[in-house]
This record gives C-alpha cells, structure tokens and sequence, in this order.
C-alpha cells in the first residue's frame, strides 16, 4: 500500500490536540535557547564524526570521511547495514537544505483489497471515505507535537511523518520521535534508511509549494532539523516488512531518538510539547474517535500541508496469525506514513495509539498498528538507552 495519511473525526479530539500545543512558538523562543533552522551548507559536513561513529562505519567497511562526501549514496547489500544494532546515521550538515526538504518524495507503500488475505473474521466493513482537512495555522500553536521525517532510500529522497512523544527516563527534555518501520527501515529486503531527520511543525504557516520556493530556511524548519543518533524497530518489521507492509504492517512501528543539527536544547524543550504513548488502547468499540495526523504527499496532495483526519476507529486482519489493526476512513496519502494516531484518555488528555501505516490505492481509509507489548519494549528501551543525557 502506498504511504499514509492521518485523520480527525471529533471537534473534540481536534481540539484536545490544540490544548495539548500551546508551546511558545518559533518566533517566540529567544534564538540563543533553541536550535537555529539548518543553514544551506554545502552538504559535505565540515566537522568530524563522533569516534565511536567513525569506528562503527570501519566496522563495516565504510570510510567515515567518504561516507560524508557522498559514499552514503552506495546502496549495495554488503553495504547496506541491515540489523537491528548496525544503525549509522551521521549528521551531514546542511544535507537538508530547504529546496531537498520540498522535492523529497512519499515511499510508495500501497496495497490493493485483494492483498488482505487475513482472518476476515475480526476486520470490520471498510469505513465510508472521510476527507482530511488542513490543520490550522500556525501549526506550532495547533498540532506542535506532528512534524515530517526526511531520509534517503534507493529511490532517493523520502519524506514519512511523526510525533513528539515523552521520554520517560528524561521527564520534560524528551528527543524521542515516534513514526512507522518503514520510514527508518525497508524491511526483509533491504536495510536501513540513510540521513534520517525530523523536522517539528514543518511549514510552520502552511505556505503553497511555489510559495516555498523563496522561503527562509526557518519557515520551513521553524525549530532547526533534528537528526536521528539511533533508531529501533521491530524485529517483525526487519524480517518480515514489504513494499505493501506485507505480513509486517501490524509491526510497523519505530521509535527515533534525534538530536539537534545546531544548538543543544532538548527536542521537547524547543516544540514545548510531547505526547504520551498508551500501550493498552481499549477495544475499538470502546473508542469513540481516533484522529490521524500528517503530511501528505502523494496526489492530490504536495506534501506541503499538515493535514488531518478523524473516525471511529474499525480492525483490520491483514494475515492469519498477526494482530488486527485498527483502521479509519481518510483521504490522506503517501507521505502521512508514520504520522501520529491520537485517542483521547480518560482524563481528556490525547495519548498516541497507533501510526500511519497502510493505505489502499483508491486513498478511502487508513491503517495502523495497535501498540502493544512489543512496542511498549522498543520505547522502554530507547528510553533506558539515553537514560539522564
């Protein structure tokens, strides 16, 4: 199935989003507190990688030096680290420049009805269509916690979406993103991705692609690029993950931990905002709306906007075996992949539950996986791993 889309279906999911953003904006924040938007550059990265980076791309062959200078772009399979501990991803300063930010790409991930073969027992009717609206502007103050991942694949430069969420061991000074396994890692037949970013309230005014064009660097990185310093997926993902999501969809899911290209300030800071995962979602008939939020990027849409959607969330069993997932109507395409799904809790404050996954051709509905025991381990570690930095 190709990338996907978020939905809101609730005034008052809509509106939680909004009270859970009220960060100071990007125009607000003193420039000395926040990480500045990345510089143009030249894109070969003048400083020196980190040594246990430079040892760790000796360990596999790979000449730190000709990485930076473009040696990342060889995507051979011996090259191509694959495991879940060969993780590289050095910062190459000023890579991402405004202009590769707006002509990177949605991964084609989608899938056609015939392609779900699962137990049709627990997958629901397909949800009638909903159609995603623009988030409102700016998004800083309206959905602070959402923002678009930019990484290199085969294909070229790519573009999936993400949410700020809370680190338990480091409480208001999180850098951890949430997103998709395919946003980060292709799965059985390939590897990781390369110079994986996140960029929070990209677009920050929601301004049309032409209007980019001539756009400062801090209109479209509003709080500076953030690149990932590690990684986690499931190990579902990395076995079994396909161009369709395959048998791994209800695995595809993957935690980042970033860390500012320029300055020091921790992620949450900077946004103001992280939202809290909920690994024990109640049933889906227990839920009353499930909002998605994204970026979408495949026609109709440019990939320019934030845009959501919300329903009443419905299952869907992609294989004998493997968990339902949940499911809404939505219009969003490629490029929404990885975006957050948010519920809200018993004490009226949104949690995410899920992200975007997979979608179908005909661009009606959403798919995403449900959080659970295996997830919740992924962050628990990510979280351990930088426990007090």
């Amino acid at each position: 199935m190709r990338s996907i889309r978020p939905l809101l279906a609730a005034a008052g999911l809509v509106s939680a989003l909004a009270l859970t953003a009220t960060a100071c904006g990007p125009s607000e924040n003193s420039a000395t507190d926040k990480p500045a938007a990345s510089s143009p550059g030249t894109g070969n990265g003048d400083s020196a990688l980190p040594a246990d980076l430079a040892d760790k791309l000796k360990e596999h062959g790979v000449d730190p030096e000709k990485w930076k200078n473009g040696e990342w772009k060889n995507w051979d399979k011996d090259k191509w680290l694959r495991e879940a501990q060969d993780f590289v991803n050095p910062v190459i300063e000023g890579l991402w420049k405004p202009e590769r930010m707006t002509t990177a790409k949605a991964p084609a991930k989608t899938m056609t009805a015939g392609d779900i073969s699962g137990d049709q027992g627990v997958t629901d009717p397909e949800p009638r269509p909903v159609q995603a609206e623009p988030e409102k502007k700016p998004y800083h103050k309206n959905a602070a916690p959402v923002g678009k991942v930019f990484f290199d694949a085969p294909e070229g430069s790519m573009v999936c979406s993400a949410t700020v969420v809370k680190d338990p061991k480091n409480p208001g000074k999180s850098n951890m993103v949430w997103t998709a396994g395919h946003c980060v890692h292709a799965g059985k037949a390939g590897g990781w991705y390369r110079n994986i970013a996140f960029v929070p309230a990209y677009n920050d005014q929601g301004k049309s692609p032409a209007a980019l064009e001539n756009a400062q660097p801090q209109e479209i990185a509003p709080y500076g690029v953030y690149w990932a310093d590690w990684v986690a997926t499931s190990g579902e993902w990395i076995d079994e993950g396909g161009p369709t999501g395959g048998t791994g969809a209800p695995y595809d899911y993957a935690v980042m931990h970033v860390k500012p290209e320029k300055g020091s300030k921790s992620l949450e800071e900077t946004v103001g905002v992280a939202l809290d995962i909920n690994f024990e979602a109640p049933e889906a008939k227990d839920i009353s709306a499930m909002g998605a939020w994204g970026y979408p990027a495949a026609p109709p849409y440019d990939g320019a906007l934030m845009h959501k959607c919300v329903d009443r969330p419905g299952r869907l069993s992609i294989a004998p075996g493997t968990p339902t997932m949940w499911r809404i109507g939505c219009t969003m395409t490629g490029g929404s992949s990885g975006g957050g799904w948010f519920a809200e809790q018993p004490d009226g404050k949104l949690a995410l539950v899920s992200n975007t996954s997979i979608g179908p051709v005909t661009s009606g509905w959403l798919a995403g996986p449900r959080l659970d025991e295996g997830a919740q381990q992924i962050y628990t570690m990510m979280s351990d791993k930088f426990a007090g930095r």
